[in-house]
């Protein structure tokens, strides 16, 4: 406890210093105001300065993204240590921010996270379908946006933002292999001509059984068929109005589904697949005090389970379809944001129940207004989302609630250096067609009968904290204390069936930290830039309302650090150190009944080298060499109790820039 108090405190005081940097390692001036002028999209629903921001935004960058040897969203994630992982063998992550988690099945309206695609719901939870090979950037809020985003945007939200083509026409091919008989093969383009714009990546990977940190073969790991494809391409036919198209997908031919190392199953696997279309039109009047913005968007969920030797198998499809229109003003110093969200999910399953339907209309206003030379920013916002499920085939019924969400917050610049915030944000998570509306069977007799009077789960967040930019000294420190209310769980009913009800609720609070530092250097013939990084989160409360015990899957600390660095001939790494802490699990490894046991902690480290040569300056054409090591002090180590991660990996690979 003194030394997690202890990181807190040193935190604090490194805020209170500073490091100069003006200049950037190519020589370019840096602006030495806050935050660089770093523009966010996210907590808004808009672009503004994320200085103006009054809750705690995280920015992972196109930089750090490329140092990271991380192969899609999750990986990224459990790397940065941004929250809880649950991440298991083929291809299935999630991510828990302030004790809230997404969900990995079904459709994104069941979790407590909320993950989203350049700012709509990307329709599944699981960070392990989200490539990262095309994303610029990707905008983390931690604690409740549900007056932005709605359902499920309880703990957080992570916005994944797609690369915009610009500058010259360019191609890259890059080819990597690796340790478990891994090898990915990736192809891309981006640029603008006239005033068409595109950035694009296509990969395929395979990947053989990988063997833990114990040194034990664990058979039925490996996947094949992955592929991921992402396009972003665009049309400016008048200045600041732009029509364009955002293709997505995610495809898995086979992974396999190897249950605990203990119970290794050799032959079950799944089967997925993600796949979106976004068509949408951005526009703004001359004077840039209107701006608006209109998207359709489909696609789907698909996910299959197979298992030969048990002669069992299942399905589910997810059909999501949705539309977003929004419109903001701006004048002097005040700002207003109204819009309207649709949103349409049909489930197709053979599992109970077998179809259902979830349809989700949102109405939102946000508006911000500054202060005292704009030094000071108020915000708030209100949001009201209606909610119709509906389940066929005699297993269930049609039911209908709504919702309203409400915000307001406060940052105060003081200086171009420092600013302190201050934010309210509900969220919640809307009860599910099944617990709404359902009367289905289930395994050993007796149904699921919906209820009817359900309410939402709910969470009420308060936050303050400090964040200091000043060259390339850059911190934050924030504390935040969160009311978990009307938890929706099941109960047995004196038939014998089971329903649901809104029982019992949580406390969670603690603190959220990040820093780092860049120094730059001039040697001889060439520029350094080494940047030494931190960030963690401690929990001070994490307990259940009614038994005073603490919450499951949800560890006390997390931390991640380590060093990034670069010079202007093309030489750059990072070294990354990422822990997680103790946290109370159901072990069903040992115990059908699924006994509450403490999970221990871990440490997993990961290296990155490159070096960039390049045969033609004026156009970019260059070929780069890459090393990777994924767990390199070859830990035996697990984010789910029975499913050990690989150990020691060793990646190579040669891309070509032309």
């Amino acid at each position: 406890m003194k030394n997690k108090r202890f990181l807190v405190f040193l935190a604090a005081g490194l805020l209170a210093s500073g490091v100069a940097g003006p200049e950037d390692v190519s020589g370019t001036p840096r602006v030495a105001t806050y935050t660089g002028k770093e523009i966010v999209v996210t907590a808004g629903r808009v672009e503004e300065s994320k200085k103006d921001v009054t809750s705690n935004i995280t920015v992972i960058g196109r930089e750090e993204i490329e140092a990271s040897p991380s192969h899609d969203l999750g990986d990224l994630l459990a790397e940065k240590s941004i929250g809880h992982i649950q991440k298991y063998p083929g291809s299935n992550t999630t991510v828990g921010i302030r004790g809230f988690r997404s969900d990995a099945h079904g459709n994104d309206l069941k979790g407590k996270i909320l993950l989203l695609l350049n700012g709509r719901r990307a329709g599944t939870g699981n960070l392990a379908k989200i490539s990262t090979a095309n994303v610029e950037r990707i905008e983390i809020i931690r604690g409740p946006a549900a007056v932005q985003y709605g359902s499920a945007a309880m703990g957080g939200v992570v916005n994944v933002i797609t690369r915009k083509g610009s500058g010259t026409p360019s191609m890259f091919v890059w080819h990597e292999e690796g340790s478990f008989d891994y090898h990915e093969t990736t192809a891309g383009a981006f640029g603008a001509l006239g005033g068409f714009d595109y950035s694009g990546s296509y990969s395929f990977s395979d990947m053989g059984d990988y063997e833990t940190g114990a040194g034990e073969r664990y058979y039925n790991t490996g996947y094949d068929g992955r592929v991921k494809a992402s396009l972003n391409a665009g049309y400016t036919f008048a200045e600041g109005h732009r029509l364009g198209i955002i293709v997505n997908h995610f495809g898995l031919d086979r992974a396999g589904s190897p249950s605990y190392l203990v119970a290794n199953d050799r032959t079950s696997y799944t089967e997925q697949e993600n796949r979106s279309v976004d068509i949408g039109y951005t526009g703004r009047t001359g004077d840039g005090s209107f701006n608006w913005m209109l998207r359709y968007f489909f696609g789907q969920d698909d996910y299959g389970y197979r298992s030969p030797s048990w002669g069992f198998a299942s399905d589910r499809n997810v059909d999501q379809k949705g539309a977003q229109a929004q419109v903001s003003w701006s004048k002097d110093s005040f700002g207003l944001t109204a819009g309207f969200d649709w949103l349409d999910y049909d489930v197709e399953s053979t599992m109970s129940p077998m179809k259902s339907r979830y349809e989700n209309p949102a109405a939102f206003l946000i508006v911000k207004t500054g202060l005292l030379d704009d030094a000071l920013i108020l915000s708030g916002g209100l949001r009201y989302d209606s909610y119709d499920v509906s389940i066929e085939n005699d297993e269930g019924s049609d039911e209908s609630t709504d919702n309203l969400t409400g915000s307001a917050g406060i940052a105060w610049n003081l200086g171009e250096n420092v600013k302190l915030r201050f934010n309210y944000a509900d969220g919640f998570r809307m009860p599910s067609a099944g617990e709404l509306a359902g009367y289905y069977p289930y395994f050993g007799g007796g149904f699921y009968e919906g209820n009817p009077e359900l309410k939402p789960e709910k969470s009420s967040t308060v936050e303050g904290g400090v964040d200091i930019v000043s060259g390339g000294f850059v911190s934050s420190l924030t504390y935040f204390h969160s009311d978990f209310s009307d938890k929706i769980q099941e109960k047995a009913l004196p038939s014998g069936n089971i329903t649901w009800e809104n029982i019992g609720g949580a406390t969670i609070a603690g603190f959220e930290g990040e820093l780092s530092i860049e120094n730059r250097f001039s040697l001889a013939r060439t520029e350094l830039s080494v940047t030494p990084f931190f960030s963690f989160t401690w929990l001070t409360d994490y307990n259940d309302d009614e038994t005073g015990d603490h919450l499951l899957y949800t560890p006390e600390w997390n931390t991640s650090g380590g060093i990034r660095f670069h010079e202007t001939h093309g030489f750059k790494g990072a070294f990354t150190v990422s822990s997680f802490g103790k946290n109370h699990i159901q072990d069903y490894v040992t115990s059908w009944a699924g006994d509450v046991v403490a999970k221990g902690g871990f440490t997993v480290a990961s290296l990155t080298l490159a070096k960039t040569f390049t045969f033609d300056e004026q156009f970019g054409r260059s070929f780069t060499v890459r090393g990777e090591v994924e767990n390199l002090f070859d830990r035996e180590y697990q984010y789910v109790n029975g499913y050990p991660m690989p150990g020691r990996s060793f990646n190579l690979g040669l891309r070509v820039d032309i």
